[in-house]
């Protein structure tokens, strides 16, 4: 009897038996190269079936994976290398092979018989199972660790919220690295759903795709949203199969939903999520809504705490929420990053909202000063610690505005000490960063306001600059 396919990749196609195959295969590749219990492997990778494998064989050792950006460069992949202690390293990205010995994903990984005990006694709960990474309060990114327990609550906070079952079909374009994508990954897979890898987004393989697999949940994030909103031919795809599309990482931006839902009937699922609490809140199925990000998902606690005075406020007051829940986080690394993360054990989300009687979320800013651009997070002191660099910047801010599709482009004010283009200060940024972390524009300013104690007054410049003219280079 032909076993039941449960991931797609361009025209290969794999059970769940062949994939436990080759991650048994794999797992006795590493043990032999040294991975053990406690070890932190990197993986940097494109989506491909072997990223698929390369996680349950390094977690069959009992080790753990740390999730690198393929987006990244050789300064923020030698950081996030050294502040996870990586003792080892998969993948198929040049930038990690240039900095490690690198067991390339592109050789062939040789399965241990079908019917074959794997001989491995698999993880406990209380065994790292995955770091990714966000941004961290001094530039570079800070590591965020998830144990089996965590990422195991997380996996069935999204099933639960997504009503997800092995009927269901979906496909991954968003990258493996982010958490969203490790997490629509493993809860297909552990729900014994059908899921397709593509090794990019492209809007027309979407669209077709939907058609021809007939995918019942879309997953999406502004880019992807705004595609479908603009995309000419829309209607000419078939997407009667799927039941909602879910909207993640920003904000839902109202009128691009209800275009798509215009043009498709298709209705939107928001939800609410970080990579410290990958799931904390979604729309009911039945009864989403645009303006909410939705309700707490069973088992996570939310509060709502004053700005100023750290006090629980009554429902419908705003202030910063505040989490518990058995999916959040062990912690951060390097460890300094943990010293504000918590209060009474409640996980500090930064983000200021309100929660009304009926439980509806409510986003409203984020008090810490992450740009939020296509879904990733970026922080405005890596990006200025770049600029810095540059001789003829005498100092210079960071920030972002509003990219009219849910996120956010970069903007960087530039106080200079000597003559400079604003192309040469962003192609300085583009050769040494990940590209989403590049400015879209540079304003040129007198001075840069600050404290006395040094600290950028952000909002300030922002508001100068939108009253004021300045010399500006946009990235187009």
């Amino acid at each position: 009897m032909t076993e039941a396919v449960v991931l797609a990749f361009e025209d290969e196609a794999f059970s769940a038996r062949q994939l436990d195959a080759m991650a048994d295969g794999f797992a006795r590749e590493l043990s032999a190269l040294g991975v053990a219990r406690g070890a932190r492997v990197a993986l940097m990778s494109s989506n491909r079936p072997e990223f698929v494998v390369a996680i349950r064989a390094i977690w069959r050792l009992r080790a753990a994976v740390v999730l690198i950006s393929p987006a990244w460069k050789t300064t923020e992949v030698s950081h996030a290398l050294d502040i996870a202690g990586v003792t080892h390293a998969v993948g198929d990205h040049p930038v990690l092979a240039g900095l490690m010995p690198m067991r390339d994903l592109g050789d062939t990984i040789e399965p241990t018989g079908v019917s074959a005990e794997s001989g491995f006694d698999g993880p406990n709960a209380s065994d790292d199972a995955v770091l990714v990474f966000s941004s961290g309060t001094t530039g570079m990114p800070k590591a965020v660790r998830h144990t089996h327990a965590s990422l195991d609550a997380a996996v069935g906070h999204w099933r639960d919220a997504l009503d997800l079952t092995a009927a269901d079909r979906l496909q991954v374009l968003t990258p493996p690295s982010h958490i969203l994508g490790l997490l629509n990954i493993v809860t297909a897979l552990d729900v014994g759903a059908w899921v397709r890898l593509h090794r990019r987004f492209d809007i027309d393989t979407m669209l077709r795709h939907i058609e021809s697999d007939r995918i019942t949940v879309e997953m999406a994030v502004a880019p992807i949203a705004l595609a479908m909103a603009s995309h000419p031919r829309l209607e000419q795809y078939d997407l009667s199969s799927l039941r909602y599309i879910m909207w993640g990482a920003t904000p839902v931006t109202s009128s691009v939903a209800e275009e798509v839902t215009r043009r498709t009937g298709i209705g939107w699922l928001p939800a609410y999520g970080a990579s410290e609490i990958p799931v904390i809140a979604t729309n009911p199925i039945d009864d989403a809504r645009l303006d909410r990000v939705g309700r707490a998902v069973e088992g996570v606690e939310v509060r709502v705490v004053s700005l100023d005075t750290g006090a629980v406020l009554p429902p419908g007051h705003s202030g910063e929420i505040q989490l518990r829940a058995p999916s959040i986080m062990a912690g951060y690394l390097p460890d300094e990053e943990n010293i504000t993360a918590f209060a009474d054990g409640w996980y500090r989300t930064g983000d200021v909202g309100a929660v009304d009687a009926d439980g509806w979320i409510e986003l409203i800013d984020r008090s810490k000063e992450m740009i939020k651009v296509r879904g990733f997070q970026v922080a405005p002191a890596e990006v200025e610690a770049v600029l810095h660099g540059h001789p003829a910047v005498a100092d210079c801010a960071v920030f972002g505005v509003d990219d009219g599709v849910g996120g956010e482009r970069i903007v960087a004010a530039v106080e200079i000490a000597e003559p400079v283009t604003g192309d040469e200060l962003i192609e300085l940024v583009a050769n040494t960063l990940a590209t989403y972390k590049k400015p879209s524009a540079v304003a040129f300013v007198d001075d840069v306001p600050r404290l006395p104690s040094g600290k950028v007054l952000r909002r300030v410049l922002k508001d100068r600059l939108s009253k004021e003219s300045h010399g500006c280079t946009t990235d187009n």
